[in-house]
């Protein structure tokens, strides 16, 4: 049966639809049967994936398929025996398909930027995450060079025992620019800091989704 990733946040602008992108592309590098399930109506991960086609990038081990919150659980079950990792992206401010797609997963991730108002504005779909009795990881997204403030963001988070992931995305123009082209970063940029902070997150959501 195929590992199911929700990518869930209320918040928007979080980099959730990116993080779906980029994880899917890697997997599928690896040779890993990856099925992207488009829940957002903006269908910013279609579009992507339809630019990767159109650029002629190979989709052998990647697959999409637009669909909506109420049809997530028969998609995933449909899927299961098809792939190796099915990664959902939610749509933000959409509490009910949310619950869906939080529901049938192994593992819910959750990107965040590292400010006070962003961790803050996690909090309510990380109570989503644990009231739907599913595990949650929280994602640093966009993450600064070092300095005082991040440390202090940090610290707070781990005092408030808050799912937090080892890895974390910096704030790197390789992953935009690589998406730009239809590719993840894995795949534009493989021996780049961005490429190798993709595959340790990717490696950590692997072992926490059981």
């Amino acid at each position: 049966m195929a590992k199911v990733i929700t990518i869930a946040q209320q918040k928007g602008g979080a980099g959730k639809t990116s993080l779906a992108a980029h994880l899917g592309a890697h997997w599928a590098r690896k040779g890993k049967r990856v099925a992207l399930l488009d829940l957002d109506p903006q269908q910013s991960l279609s579009a992507w994936f339809s630019m990767r086609q159109d650029l002629g990038h190979d989709t052998g081990h990647l697959t999409l398929r637009p669909s909506s919150g109420w049809r997530a659980t028969t998609e995933v079950r449909r899927l299961g025996e098809e792939a190796d990792v099915i990664l959902i992206d939610c749509p933000p401010h959409a509490e009910t398909s949310g619950r869906v797609a939080i529901r049938s997963a192994d593992l819910v991730v959750v990107p965040c930027q590292l400010s006070p108002m962003d961790i803050w504005a996690s909090r309510p779909t990380l109570e989503m995450v644990e009231k739907e009795g599913r595990p949650a990881l929280l994602v640093l997204n966009r993450v600064p060079p070092r300095g005082k403030l991040a440390d202090e963001l940090r610290a707070r988070m781990a005092k408030d025992e808050l799912p937090l992931a080892r890895a974390s995305l910096g704030n790197r123009m390789g992953f935009a620019a690589s998406l730009m082209d239809g590719l993840g970063v894995s795949e534009a940029e493989p021996r780049s800091k961005a490429a190798r902070e993709i595959a340790a997150l990717a490696t950590e959501i692997l072992r926490k989704s059981g």
